[in-house]
């Protein structure tokens, strides 16, 4: 008999580690020497501010007051506020679950600047109210698949990416569109050592077809509120259908590519980390298997397992985009 948590709305942060510690890359990473000993030392910081620009932030307060309710939101119960906000994977303020939240409390958002590049009509350098202002903002409820073996159900707030991009003008050899995070030291503490091995900045990328997909999202809200630092501020990624570190947040460039960029985690381990990254039950990642999640929230006595959907249950919507590829080979 099963000895169920009595309040599964409040885990504590051991309770949600999984029980098989190789089940996440934090191991892998202590293994390649990424986590050191300053990483242990990092201190919390005073209170977070948004930008102190007025315009972006009545802006975004007014298109936050005024989302819409997307119609095709997953019914799927959505996990807790507080879980969502607290448990995160965030390198650059640390490895663990909580360093996201501990270590970003003096994030600044302000300034902020977007540089657009490459294969496209109009490059420059956007600030977040050029690229706010002619977007309205949805609430869009979708399921959120770690390569970690762990999911939520979050409400994001946001608008499509194709909407972003199309401003742009990519040209005909824009094929794929690559991004980076930002990289400042005085804002993301883990980015101070350099004993780290991760590559700053981090980068990640989509096929064209896959960043113009109906349900790529470019994320600037959870919960009806502007996005918390930890969860990615101001601007992130949000693809269904692709394992959570295909997300990426904190953006700060957009380039239109013609050869298939090389992401953060393909560089640091290709044989565990392929470009694509589609949720896949039937391809288990080399250290761990793939079949099923935990569900947050979850403690060691409730764990809360269900079976993982193909595409992470967008597989009607995208599969198209795969056809005659072999899943197993393009992971």
């Amino acid at each position: 008999m099963l000895i169920k948590s009595q309040d599964k709305t409040e885990p504590k942060s051991y309770e949600i580690t999984p029980e098989t510690r190789y089940w996440s890359r934090r191991d892998w990473l202590k293994s390649v020497g990424i986590m050191g000993a300053g990483l242990a030392a990092l201190n919390a910081a005073p209170s977070f501010a948004l930008a102190q620009d007025p315009n972006w932030q009545a802006m975004l307060l007014d298109k936050l007051s005024n989302r819409s309710k997307w119609p095709h939101s997953t019914k799927e119960t959505p996990t807790p506020y507080k879980d969502v906000v607290t448990y995160n994977n965030f390198y650059e303020f640390g490895t663990g679950k909580d360093d996201p939240v501990k270590n970003s409390q003096d994030f600044r958002v302000d300034p902020w600047r977007v540089k657009v590049e490459g294969e496209v009509g109009k490059p420059g350098n956007y600030t977040l109210e050029d690229i706010f202002r002619p977007h309205a903002l949805e609430d869009r409820i979708y399921r959120f698949r770690c390569v970690e073996a762990w999911s939520m159900v979050v409400p994001w707030v946001g608008f499509p990416l194709a909407d972003l991009l199309k401003r742009f003008e990519p040209t005909s050899k824009a094929k794929y569109v690559r991004f980076e995070t930002l990289v400042d030291p005085d804002r993301f503490p883990a980015q101070r050592f350099g004993r780290s091995t991760i590559p700053w900045p981090y980068v990640e990328g989509l096929r064209m077809d896959e960043a113009m997909h109906p349900l790529t999202l470019m994320v600037v809200g959870v919960y009806g509120k502007a996005l918390l630092p930890q969860s990615g501020a101001p601007l992130r990624l949000m693809v269904p259908w692709k394992y959570g570190f295909k997300s990426i947040k904190s953006i700060v460039k957009i380039q239109f590519v013609e050869k298939e960029p090389k992401s953060t985690w393909q560089q640091l381990a290709s044989q565990e980390y392929g470009f694509f990254a589609n949720v896949n039950p039937e391809v288990d990642h080399p250290r761990w298997s793939q079949k099923r999640e935990r569900r947050l929230p979850n403690s060691i006595w409730d764990p809360n397992w269900m079976p993982t959907q193909k595409f992470n249950g967008y597989e009607e919507q995208v599969a198209p985009l795969y056809a005659g590829m072999n899943l197993r080979t393009n992971y």
